[in-house]
């Protein structure tokens, strides 16, 4: 009798002949690039180093595409990208020391997003691991430490035999829901040394899925069909797992009003009459959230930002949908299920009994009495420009690109007030809140997708972390046209600091000419105007290739609504 554990793939003829008689001249790292191959990988990002020189030799030797951006940091916001668009991992190749430590940024706005990122350093020769201090350049004594906190999983290699496997375990970790950030170190000798082990020809790059409990979802559709006011919160799960259209069916069987959370941009119709759009930081919209009877929670851990910084209190059931365990029930009492937003909610649709819309006829008109509220609420604090602004945004980008936006004030405003158009269309530096994200993370959009114009928006503040990327942007030809809004300094800090202090402080900047600065790398630019900002943007987002939109302008933010009047 045999089982299916006791079944072994036999390797073919022509694959015992290429393992019996590899090619000569290989290293370690050809390891390296022979595996992220055979696991799918098609695009490497990074920057090389000393140590690391042992993969980058390798990689000229390997059909995969490299994008070698211009800092480390912004070649990790690059691969957090592409990992968003393709949900695929991103391979992320970067040296010891202070080339590894210089993504750390990136991967913490990885972690805090949930995309998979595969990075892999070098490290100092085998000789140095182990905490003694041998005087090696770029040498730390334990550099998985200073990671450990920020990624899903750490692999140090010590050997080249164990270079397929340990990258195999980083992609599925990655790739695994909750998905994120993952780092392998291998040393330089280790990389740089011959090898005789046969090419790697694949790999298994299927992650474990995580189903729901059925006893919990059992109980969730019980709740939700017996509810008389249900509401659901959409966050980014439901967007990496690719379940808006699941969302979408569930929110109609039960005529449950929908608020996406930042993260969640695009997860449900923004016209649809259940559609309380985006609008979670307003102090209406979270009222609405309170009174709900039963609220259904997906793919969101209720933070800061989705819970209008912390002021929602619900007052009903909360049943929540979460795949990274950590956020389960942390900030709220609530039916708990473990699991990916696509799989439970599958598991509730099969379930739960649909409700007659006319069961729940005011569903749709309650929810249009919220939007008029927060409308009114926006149109009193006579903030024309801002909205002007945003809406020359919508107009000039097309439907189905996608776009990047750093922290900056028209970001702020976009979390709330942006139409994405669509799951996955949307993206921003809104999970750990970092500057410089925007332009690399729409290069790395660029490389994963170059049939589409891909928008990035920042601020001058937050252009100045990755100007150097204008050189990348030209090398690759990438189709990205970058946005600029360029108020002197950081904005959204001179708000809070003139709100809390009186006057602010070292907010203000000394800046370039971003126009001749993009030219001088021969990307075009253009200075535009509040008026002249829709025709401008849609030229430079239909002409092929990378450019620049600079944007003079002073934007205000809307007033918060979770702090107390004064």
């Amino acid at each position: 009798m045999t089982h299916d554990h006791d079944l072994v793939l036999r390797p073919t003829e022509a694959q015992t002949a290429a393992a019996l008689n590899p090619p000569a001249g290989r290293n370690g790292g050809d390891l390296v690039v022979e595996t992220l191959a055979g696991l799918g990988a098609t695009t490497v990002f990074g920057l090389p180093g000393q140590h690391a020189l042992g993969m980058f030799d390798a990689l000229r030797r390997s059909s995969l595409r490299y994008i070698g951006l211009r800092v480390e940091n912004n070649a990790g916001f690059a691969a957090d990208a592409y990992g968003r668009i393709t949900g695929e991992a991103a391979p992320l190749l970067l040296s010891t020391g202070p080339g590894a430590l210089t993504s750390l940024a990136a991967l913490q706005e990885a972690a805090a997003a949930s995309a998979p990122v595969l990075a892999i350093s070098s490290q100092v020769p085998t000789a140095g691991l182990g905490g003694g201090r041998h005087g090696y350049l770029h040498e730390l004594p334990d550099q998985a430490a200073s990671f450990r906190g920020v990624v899903k999983s750490v692999h140090t290699v010590r050997t080249q035999s164990q270079i397929p496997s340990a990258i195999e375990a980083a992609w599925k970790s990655a790739l695994s829901v909750p998905h994120g950030p993952v780092w392998v170190e291998i040393p330089q000798d280790v990389l740089l040394a011959q090898t005789g082990i046969p090419v790697v020809t694949g790999g298994d790059a299927f992650p474990e899925e995580l189903p729901p409990r059925p006893e919990l979802t059992a109980v969730a559709a019980d709740l939700l069909a017996k509810a008389v006011r249900p509401a659901i919160i959409a966050g980014g799960g439901v967007v990496r797992s690719d379940a808006s259209g699941k969302l979408r069916r569930l929110a109609e069987a039960l005529q449950a009003p929908v608020v996406t959370t930042p993260g969640g941009k695009g997860a449900f119709p923004w016209t649809h009459p259940l559609s309380l759009q985006s609008w979670i930081e307003d102090r209406h919209t979270t009222d609405f959230l309170e009174d709900a009877d039963v609220l259904l929670v997906v793919g969101s851990g209720l933070g800061e930002l989705s819970s209008n910084y912390h002021t929602f209190k619900p007052r009903g059931r909360v049943v929540q949908i979460e795949a990274d365990l950590g956020k389960l029930e942390s900030n709220h009492p609530a039916l708990g299920i473990h699991a990916d937003a696509r799989l439970a909610l599958q598991a509730l649709l099969e379930t739960v009994e649909p409700v007659e819309e006319r069961a729940r006829p005011e569903a749709a008109e309650r929810v249009r009495e919220v939007l008029a509220k927060v409308a009114d609420r926006i149109a009193a604090q006579e903030l024309t420009l801002e909205q002007e602004v945003l809406a020359s945004v919508r107009r000039a980008l097309p439907a189905d690109s996608p776009s990047f936006w750093d922290m900056t004030i028209l970001a702020y405003w976009a979390w709330s007030a942006f139409d994405a158009k669509g799951p996955n269309h949307m993206h921003s530096a809104q999970g750990a809140g970092g500057l410089g994200y925007g332009f690399p993370a729409a290069l790395g959009a660029a490389a994963a997708d170059p049939t589409r114009p891909v928008l990035a928006v920042s601020g001058d503040g937050g252009a100045l972390y990755s100007i150097a990327e204008l050189a990348t942007a030209r090398q690759y030809d990438l189709n990205v046209t970058w946005l600029i809004v360029d108020d002197g300094g950081y904005g959204i800090l001179r708000e809070y600091m003139t709100d809390a202090f009186g006057e602010p402080t070292a907010t203000e900047l000394t800046r370039p000419d971003y126009v001749a600065l993009a030219e001088s790398f021969g990307v075009p630019g253009v200075r535009t105007s509040p008026e002249t900002l829709e025709t401008d943007l849609a030229k430079a987002l239909s002409t092929p290739g990378p450019s620049v939109v600079v944007l003079p302008a002073v934007l205000r933010m809307f007033a918060p609504t979770h702090l107390p009047a004064s």
